[in-house]
């Protein structure tokens, strides 16, 4: 460990890979997004230290699945061993929407969910035939482009950061496709409803269960076709009902799906589900189809309803009333009231124009652009009295960096002294934004900062993170960070939240930020 430093954004390793984004680390692995500087593209890194034991099983591993030319994965385009402490594999990037996020938002529809989960099941097949497996899979690890193609990442990364132990044997390698058999039903049934069959996965829900059964799809939401849950049924079923032989294969369950069809009318033959005291039985949560090319690739978003005919104007009103008053000489002298209340409109309708910054509906064609910022407030959530220089937090919007907001000096520790997880900034777009990327400008380093967003239906300015998503993690950051996220977010408030402050004197920890911008969509 002591010959090896962290890496933070802006490093370039092998003299080509410039880091720019940490975007998880689990298992003592870190993933990250960079450019390669070579070819101008990005890359996906993922990265194990060179004094870990598992280092040479970790590259090894990823040798292997090379075997596997499936396109759905993402490939293995380089290895670098022993570079500033870590053992790096360079795999291809996708700008894609994980699927997990997606569900979050709302089930997909019958046809969308079968012929996403059979494009992943093709895809495990394929790499069943070559003695490699994923063993990890959720729908995390499933992305889905604009283009409807589907990607599955992680492939061999849970056998590469494995235990080392004895070597595997075939059972072992039996168990291992079986358990990706499973995953496959499990995120079928995640795609029906939302919910996710165990434990809580991915952000999802538990599925309900009844007597210790796993309740069907059908059972948790109306308007599964039954097709596709006697297929779901058929993989997790212990055993399937009505004497249904069951999937045990990864290439069987493509090819079920395949041949799935919807129900042209849906009659609910299940049994009355009233007497069951679960809340979260029988759900009708709607299925939302998103228009234009292959649904479900987007995140659904709110559509504004049909506007109303806009009321009539001052001036159009006062102009009527005018008209049916108008004889005779009084002509003119309305003619001059219309005229001066018509002045007097645009005048106000111009000041009020320039003082009311809310933005309307997204346009999907405008380009991408600096957004602007409504206002900004401090977030404390967890400070005693939930204010952290409050009257400084407008300057990280005035557009001039030699202004600052800064928090309070913590002493001993650089996570606010170990009083609290973090503090920050919140900003207001004014209405819901597709976000593409947030630019943060500080003074002093390094700082690790975390960006969460609001539900973009959420007016009012947020006050605790649990109300929240997190969309980016960096840590040790320099004074100037751009963030670019893996797809655009849709939301109204930005929070930076500060969770390691650079030293500004001995043993005295203070973050300051003196910019902060949003670049997305209008």
């Amino acid at each position: 460990m002591g010959d090896r430093r962290l890496l933070a954004s802006g490093d370039v390793l092998a003299d080509r890979y410039e880091l720019q984004d940490l975007v998880t680390e689990k298992l003592g692995s870190s993933t990250w997004r960079a450019h390669d500087n070579v070819l101008n593209r990005n890359v996906g890194i993922e990265m194990l230290p060179s004094s870990d034991p598992r280092g040479d099983h970790f590259l090894q591993a990823a040798r292997e699945s090379t075997a596997v030319t499936d396109p759905r994965f993402l490939r293995v385009l380089d290895l670098v061993e022993a570079e500033k402490g870590h053992n790096l594999i360079i795999r291809e990037w996708a700008r894609a929407f994980p699927l997990d996020q997606l569900l979050l938002q709302s089930p997909l529809p019958n046809r969308r969910a079968a012929t996403v989960v059979a494009e992943v099941a093709e895809a495990l097949a394929h790499a069943h035939e070559m003695g490699v497996y994923h063993r990890r899979l959720t729908p995390h690890h499933v992305l889905l482009k604009q283009s409807g193609a589907v990607r599955v990442v992680g492939l061999g990364v849970a056998s590469a950061l494995s235990p080392i132990g004895s070597p595997e044997s075939v059972q072992d390698h039996e168990a291992y496709e079986q358990s990706d058999v499973e995953a496959l039903g499990k995120m079928l049934y995640a795609c029906l409803v939302s919910r996710w069959p165990g434990a809580h996965t991915d952000g999802l829900r538990a599925a309900p269960t009844e007597h210790g059964r796993l309740l069907r799809p059908r059972q948790v939401r109306a308007g599964v076709s039954r097709d596709i849950d006697a297929v779901c049924d058929r993989i997790l079923g212990t055993p399937p009902r009505n004497h249904e032989s069951p999937l045990r294969t990864a290439l069987d369950i493509a090819n079920t799906l395949r041949l799935a069809g919807e129900d042209e009318t849906i009659h609910d033959d299940q049994p009355s589900l009233a007497r069951l005291s679960s809340p979260d039985l029988l759900r009708l949560d709607p299925v939302i189809v998103p228009a234009g090319p292959p649904p479900g690739m987007n995140p659904p978003r709110r559509r504004p309803k049909a506007f109303e005919p806009s009321p009539p104007t001052a001036f159009e009103r006062h102009k009527q009333r005018a008209m049916r008053a108008t004889k005779g000489d009084r002509a003119l002298i309305l003619l001059g009231i219309v005229g001066t209340i018509a002045l007097v409109t645009v005048i106000a309708f111009l000041v009020g124009r320039s003082s009311n910054v809310v933005p309307g509906p997204i346009d999907n064609a405008s380009p991408v652009r600096q957004l602007p910022i409504v206002q900004a407030n401090d977030f404390d959530p967890e400070g005693a009295d939930k204010a952290e220089s409050p009257q400084d937090a407008k300057l990280t919007i005035d557009g001039n960096t030699r202004t600052a907001w800064n928090t309070s000096s913590y002493f001993g520790n650089p996570r606010m002294g170990g009083l609290k997880s973090g503090v920050g900034i919140v900003v207001d777009l004014g209405g819901p934004r597709e976000v593409n990327s947030v630019h943060v400008r500080f003074r002093g380093r390094p700082t690790s900062f975390a960006l969460y967003a609001s539900a973009p239906e959420i007016e009012a300015t947020p006050k605790t993170l649990a109300s929240l998503r997190r969309i980016a993690v960096v840590s040790n950051s320099g004074s100037d960070s751009m963030v670019t996220l893996p797809s655009g977010v849709l939301t109204r408030h930005i929070v930076v939240w500060l969770t390691k402050l650079p030293e500004v004197s001995a043993g005295t920890f203070r973050g300051e930020i003196t910019e902060i911008g949003i670049r997305g969509k209008s």
